[in-house]
């Protein structure tokens, strides 16, 4: 049995807890404050070990990190030893799933899994380059930090480690003998106890099985179906003969609709996508024979950056079928719609030049069909924008009546121009959003996603500009997680399109610091606003509203922080500045005045807030109309601090309206429909009607849970509101259980 009791300091270090065990040692997250503040994994030989073997290997690991810097590698701090002699090292704490769960968790598609994998491959490849083999390659070593707004794939665990070259020392070599690895994910050379000449290419065949099960949820071969031993002696023989991974998604009868919707896609499709390059890539880096392997892992990156730009991939010598076919893919946009191009090479340079001369044409005549296009898709962008609450305020239903018309005309005028029908439905989508029509506005958005991915590629800008458009619906819909992804993934694209700095990547990345501030991660929702703000004045101009949308952000942020004077210097500067741009009845001026308000309800100054709260409301309707979840919140801001005031009247006419609104226009497990729920349970406990208020209690707590999960502070909030219920109505019992769980939450 593992000893698990930690020791209270290790070195400059708090133990604050165990991260995780294993033969060799226990890893602790630790925290030193001085000279700087910083948690950090501390790893430690288990006690009673003095093996000059395990010894060696720890010091190995420390020795091999200590030589890499790469954002892709978990990099080493500082080393000692415990008092009584025991060796330790702290490393960067690396916060986040395995690489296949964040995979799974966020719904990543083939190709950007493809993109995170390769961000493996460069660290492999580093650690390589530093004379270091990793030797236990797979998912669990492999974690995934959001940076930046950025997944950023990490690789940790450097136990087995082995040096090939002189100056890493003795140490890194291990005995004769021993078979060290995950069974799963070894190459056959590792698997052979006799070997002493493993190699880099070794780390190669265990980023082929990684890859492998990133693409079809499966491993290729499956030590516990035959026993350990009797698949270690098939690895070695070079016989376990896993099927390529097209072929394998096939026998996946139970299993391959799930599979398929995890990686956003159906399984006809995501066969077909595998099938050909793919499963070239993943079988040549997990050959039996490393001579037929990959040689680097840059060279395995190479291969899948050559099949996401549609080049011929070196796993396999292509046809020039393929190469024709690959060519008109990268070449797109030189089609004219509707052609069908025929390229027959029939050998020679003379027939290459023919062809490619009859894309240069085609491409010519396509560039003048598309500016045709873009004239056209401008004057309907024009006949639309009157739909815009900003230009048409006071005129939803005109607004709506207009959509619903461009709608039906954009599917019946304009199948035949997928790209300019593309382009007019993004801004359907976009006003639909803005009127509070989620439901349209997905469905709308969808349908461009597809369009644009399949006329421009993944990784065009266009397509960056659809995924940051569903992330505002889905961040309405208070779909938080899914929003981060959508963002993160059309930031990684604008990134790079644009490089380092653009006027989209500031606009992502505050709807990202946004998003993080309603999952309740303000440090990291402070962090993106403080990289745009500064951004926002050299790709912006003065007067951008967008400008003033990213103060109240961080305004937002020092409110949610109790950083109270910060947030209203912020919002007043906000406010003065979309005044003076946008005019007093703007609703980004309304929402303002409702951020102001809610700061005055939490100094307890209800009046103040309230006087906020009625100059919000009336732009907002005039802006959206009634039924809008933006209008919603502000009648609910009305209601709390009407109770607050005392008059409870007026508070449940409030609450009962926005609850009815929020019920009508958002999905059913929206949290902000909760935040009613909450209020009105707490105005029914002052009113001693301890039946209504349990229940509304109870769904707002089962619905916060639910979509926030059970940790988020949000969820602590109606905890201890239920307590306090249930104690003035004198169930004390149940009351102390909910308090000790909201308790633990702090």
């Amino acid at each position: 049995m593992f000893q698990t009791d930690a020791p209270a300091r290790i070195g400059p270090y708090t133990v604050l807890g165990v991260l995780g065990e294993g033969g060799m040692g226990i890893v602790y997250e630790a925290e030193e404050t001085s000279p700087v503040v910083r948690r950090v994994a501390l790893k430690v030989v288990r006690g009673g070990i003095d093996s000059r073997e395990i010894l060696a290997r720890f010091d190995a690991e420390r020795r091999a990190l200590a030589v890499m810097t790469h954002p892709g590698i978990a990099r080493v701090l500082t080393a000692g030893s415990t008092d009584d002699g025991q060796p330790w090292f702290a490393m960067e704490l690396v916060r986040g799933p395995t690489i296949t769960a964040y995979c799974d968790q966020y719904r990543l598609g083939i190709r950007e899994r493809l993109r995170l994998f390769i961000g493996v491959c460069t660290a492999v490849q580093h650690a390589h380059q530093k004379g270091v083999i990793h030797r236990d390659l797979k998912p669990s070593n492999i974690l995934v930090a959001e940076e930046d707004g950025r997944a950023q794939p990490k690789i940790i665990d450097f136990g087995i480690a082995k040096a090939v070259g002189p100056a890493s020392g003795d140490a890194l070599r291990t005995q004769a003998g021993l078979a060290l690895g995950t069974v799963a994910y070894m190459s056959p050379e590792q698997a052979d106890a006799s070997a002493t000449d493993v190699d880099t290419r070794a780390d190669i065949y265990s980023l082929g099985v990684i890859l492998y099960e990133l693409l079809t949820g499966t491993l290729p071969a499956d030590p516990s179906t035959d026993g350990m031993y009797a698949f270690l002696a098939r690895l070695v023989a070079g016989e376990t003969n896993p099927p390529v991974p097209s072929a394998r998604l096939a026998t996946l009868e139970g299993e391959r609709d799930r599979l398929a919707t995890l990686r956003r896609s159906e399984p006809r499709s995501l066969r077909r996508e595998l099938r050909g390059d793919l499963d070239w890539i993943v079988m040549k880096a997990m050959h039996p024979d490393r001579a037929h392997r990959y040689e680097t892992a840059t060279a395995l990156a190479a291969d899948l950056r050559r099949h996401l730009h549609d080049e011929p991939v070196l796993a396999r010598p292509p046809s020039t079928r393929d190469r024709v076919a690959k060519f008109v893919r990268r070449h797109r946009a030189g089609v004219v719609a509707g052609a069908v191009v025929a390229v027959a090479v029939v050998g020679g340079a003379i027939a290459a030049t023919v062809g490619l001369v009859r894309a240069t044409r085609a491409e010519r005549e396509a560039q003048r069909e598309r500016a045709a296009a873009e004239q056209v898709a401008t004057f309907l962008v024009d006949l639309f924008k009157v739909s815009d609450p900003g230009a048409a305020r006071g005129a939803t239903l005109t607004a709506r009546e207009i959509l619903d018309r461009g709608t039906r005309r954009v599917a019946t005028e304009l199948g035949a121009q997928p790209e300019l029908q593309a382009r007019v439905m993004q801004v359907l989508g976009t006003v639909n959003t803005s009127l509070g029509q989620y439901a349209e506005a997905r469905t709308l958005l969808e349908d461009v996603l597809r369009l644009r991915e399949r006329a421009f590629g993944p990784d065009d800008p266009r397509v960056a500009e659809t995924l940051v458009a569903l992330g505002e619906v889905a961040r309405s819909r208070g779909e938080h997680d899914e929003a981060a992804r959508l963002f993160t993934r059309a930031l990684a694209i604008q990134r790079a399109a644009h490089g380092a700095e653009h006027v989209d990547i500031a606009t992502s990345l505050a709807l990202l610091a946004a998003t993080r501030v309603r999952q309740g991660r303000e440090a990291e929702a402070e962090s993106l606003y403080r990289i745009v703000l500064p951004m926002d004045e050299r790709v912006r101009k003065p007067d951008d509203p967008r400008v003033a949308r990213d103060l109240r952000g961080l305004a937002t942020v020092y409110w949610a922080q109790k950083r109270l004077p910060e947030a209203e210097s912020l919002w007043t500067r906000a406010l003065v500045l979309q005044e003076r741009t946008l005019g007093g009845q703007h609703p980004d001026v309304a929402n303002t005045l409702n951020n102001l308000g809610a700061l005055h309800w939490t100094r307890g100054d209800h009046a103040r807030a309230l006087a906020y709260y009625r100059r919000a409301r009336p732009i907002l309707e005039a802006s959206y109309g009634p039924d809008h979840a933006l209008v919603a919140g502000v009648i609910n801001n009305l209601a709390e601090t009407s109770w607050k005031l005392g008059d409870h009247a007026g508070a449940d006419t409030l609450f009962r309206r926005a609850l009815a609104i929020k019920e009508r226009v958002l999905a059913a497990d929206n949290p902000s429909i909760a935040v009613t729920l909450n209020g009105l349970a707490g105005l029914r406990r002052d009113e001693r009607r301890w039946a209504e208020a349990d229940s509304l209690y109870a769904r707002a707590l089962a619905l916060r849970e639910r979509a926030l999960g059970p940790t988020h502070p949000d969820v602590g909030e109606t905890l201890r509101d239920y307590a306090a219920m249930l104690r003035a109505a004198g169930r004390e019992g149940e009351a102390q259980l909910l308090a000790d769980r909201a308790a633990r939450l702090r």
